[in-house]
């Protein structure tokens, strides 16, 4: 059976775009008396981009703590908050910042139209009823969320994506001017999600026609904005982050990914950065890869953090093996029907050890 995915339906893209954003959002609002939803990073909280936003009355304007990863717990606090707000549904769910707030946007405009809480959607294709219309703005770009079918949430048992056709935003607005004033660090971290993505896509057992092209123009990309100096590299770098979110969309990632999720899970470490640290000690699965992101850390004078995991307990390396184990689609495309014979609990714990 082939899959039928969902494509976004929308998506503008050019510097300045952002400004279209209340002409967009017009056609969405049905009566005088609706409102939409805007959920903004907090680190915007009070700054110019906050004062662009084309909110009116008796709209919303939540502000998202990203200091921690999206949490199931979050989700269900801010559907609670819109509910409360009015008996009526939103005419829209506006996610504006990083990945996180993606996720957190995708997430609300779901749960909105589906009961019970955030952690019983966990899961390939659970979600039973349309989420709100919902669109992305990114200020950050890397992580591929923007066009993905998943909004990656920790629960209280495991971190692990809402996978599903009606987590699609059926809008994004790419304009690389958000980029701009991004932290160094941040940005390599987040953008080095996007080429890892690539690399686990690109060497996966899942690999076709479709999901090759999307993932070895956004490699390309990548290359042009870490290992060369270009004037344009926010616009490549958003480009890079849509094309490698469209390559996975028919492919999957792989064991950089499930080894992340892990340590999400019980460090709390942001996702590009908890990439970057399982990455650099993967030249057993990703030998070329690991050799050239290291070419990228050193030309951006990167340091990651090392021995994270030296003062874990057994129970703890237990949970995050458990966690990564979850994650089988990741890790049958990157290593075959058979991973199981190849990856057991004591070759995860090995390569979380030298963490």
């Amino acid at each position: 059976m082939f899959r039928n995915f969902k494509l976004i339906s929308h998506v503008v893209f050019g510097r300045g775009c952002f400004a279209q954003l209340d002409d967009i959002l017009a056609v969405r609002r049905r009566t005088p008396g609706s409102f939409i939803v805007f959920i903004l990073d907090h680190v915007f909280s009070g700054k110019t981009l906050e004062s662009r936003i084309p909110v009116r009355d008796g709209d919303m304007l939540i502000p998202a703590d990203t200091r921690d990863e999206p949490k199931t717990r979050y989700v269900d606090e801010m559907v609670a908050q819109v509910k409360a707000h009015s008996d009526a549904l939103p005419d829209g769910v506006i996610g504006i910042g990083g990945g996180s707030v993606m996720d957190l946007a995708k997430a609300v405009s779901l749960m909105l139209t589906n009961p019970g809480s955030a952690a019983d959607y966990q899961g390939w294709d659970l979600i039973r009823n349309p989420a709100v219309y919902h669109a992305g703005i990114p200020t950050l770009s890397g992580t591929g969320a923007e066009v993905s079918r998943t909004t990656v949430l920790t629960g209280p048992q495991k971190k692990l994506g809402i996978n599903s056709d009606y987590t699609v935003f059926d809008q994004v607005v790419l304009d690389p001017e958000l980029l701009a004033g991004v932290p160094a660090d941040q940005r390599f971290y987040t953008g080095m999600d996007c080429y890892i993505h690539c690399i686990e896509s690109l060497q996966g057992t899942y690999l076709n026609a479709f999901s090759q092209s999307y993932g070895e123009k956004s490699l390309e990309l990548c290359r042009e904005v870490f290992l060369s100096d270009i004037p344009d590299a926010d616009d490549k770098l958003m480009m890079a982050s849509y094309f490698g979110g469209m390559s996975i969309a028919y492919s999957q990632v792989g064991v950089c990914h499930a080894l992340s999720y892990g340590l999400s899970f019980v460090l709390g470490l942001h996702h590009g950065i908890g990439n970057c640290v399982a990455f650099d000690y993967l030249e057993e699965f990703y030998p070329e890869g690991v050799k050239e992101f290291r070419r990228m850390m050193e030309k951006h004078n990167v340091s990651l953090p090392r021995n994270l995991v030296a003062g874990l307990g057994d129970e703890e390396l237990e949970t995050m093996t458990d966690v990564a184990l979850v994650l089988e689609p990741l890790w049958e495309n990157a290593l075959g029907k058979d991973w199981k014979q190849i990856i057991t609990r004591e070759k995860i714990r090995e390569l979380y050890q030298r963490m």
